[in-house]
């Protein structure tokens, strides 16, 4: 009886895998981003639950049908574009009205993501894309906030969130301002405690710093995220701030503050940390999370807003290819990488 021929097959290194494909890494992001999510519903209530669903389902909406258009396979399944979805709604202002959030993500995942080729190929973190986009658009909307942990809020949705298109949105309460807003404009400092804990406005998802830092622990003891690149960024804040303050502290918030306000936490831990986006090297991701580090603080002294995460993690990975050019580690058993 002849035996079936068989097939030599040889491949290039490296020929040890770790056992985590794509669709595991990107399910443990998701579990690591649910304690957020639910401190965010807990914090604004139906608010936040109907921006996260909205921005969830019109970035998985978007990557399905294009993936139609294209005759090609459907990623959805790999989870890649819900953790899209989820940090995109993270990041908006809970009232804000669910056409534009449905804008926000279609935007993102279509020109952030498919246009570039899908998964692997993005060149930007496709939530901050669409987060850009709308920061762009719709600059009043993008500024308005509600206040957290209202009465109510688990009873009643906001009026501006059924805003039909196109029109003005009508907020029923407009908080005070974010504590970054505070700082800049009015000189004043939110209690270090209360931004830990996420006692303040802002954002859905940015408010609750120590739930940000357990997902981040999480995820890098699985090492499932390379821990250089957050740490670049918060030690480059921290140690900018520090000197400022130092220097002049009634202009100068001190570095506990600048590290635990605004989107920083959320941007460093799960956005400048994007695998595709992010440099390759070890050094490389220094070299890019210093360069977040001082783009966050040079904006949020000196520039016209208040924040600079998005705009930091943005040139940041457009120069991530060429830090990954720049430094190169020399090959095993030459001199000079050569």
């Amino acid at each position: 009886m002849s035996q079936p021929p068989r097939t030599l097959e040889i491949h290039s290194s490296p020929h040890i895998a770790s056992g985590a494909s794509v669709d595991v890494i990107m399910r443990n992001v998701v579990w690591a981003l649910l304690p957020v999510a639910a401190f965010a519903v807990y914090s604004f209530g139906l608010a936040a639950l109907f921006t996260l669903a909205v921005a969830v389902l019109s970035c998985v909406a978007t990557e399905q049908v294009l993936c139609r258009l294209a005759a090609a396979p459907s990623t959805v399944r790999d989870w890649s574009v819900t953790i899209t979805g989820l940090l995109y709604g993270l990041t908006l202002p809970p009232a804000l009205p669910l056409w534009m959030v449905a804008c926000g993500g279609i935007i993102g995942v279509a020109m952030g993501k498919c246009l570039f080729g899908g998964l692997g190929y993005n060149a930007f973190n496709p939530a901050l894309v669409g987060r850009a986009f709308l920061q762009a658009a719709f600059p009043a909307a993008m500024t308005s906030w509600t206040p957290a942990f209202a009465d109510g809020r688990f009873s009643s949705l906001p009026a501006s969130t059924f805003t039909f298109p196109f029109a003005a949105p009508e907020y029923d309460v407009i908080s005070g301002a974010t504590p970054l807003a505070l700082m800049k404009f009015e000189q004043q400092l939110t209690a270090s405690g209360e931004l830990l804990l996420g006692l303040t406005n802002g954002s859905a998802g940015e408010t609750c710093a120590a739930l940000i830092l357990a997902g981040g622990v999480y995820l890098a003891a699985r090492r499932m995220l390379n821990w250089r690149i957050p740490v670049a960024i918060l030690g480059t804040v921290a140690l900018l701030a520090w000197g400022f303050n130092l220097a002049d502290p009634l202009h100068y918030p001190p570095a506990g503050f600048m590290l635990l306000s605004g989107g920083l936490m959320l941007g460093a831990v799960f956005m400048a940390t994007d695998m595709v986006a992010s440099p390759i090297t070890h050094a490389g991701c220094v070299v890019y999370g210093v360069l977040i580090g001082v783009l966050v603080t040079v904006i949020r002294l000196w520039g016209g807003m208040p924040e600079g995460v998005m705009y930091a993690i943005l040139l940041a990975n457009a120069v991530s290819p060429h830090i990954d050019g720049l430094i190169q580690p020399r090959v095993f058993g030459t001199a000079g990488g050569k």
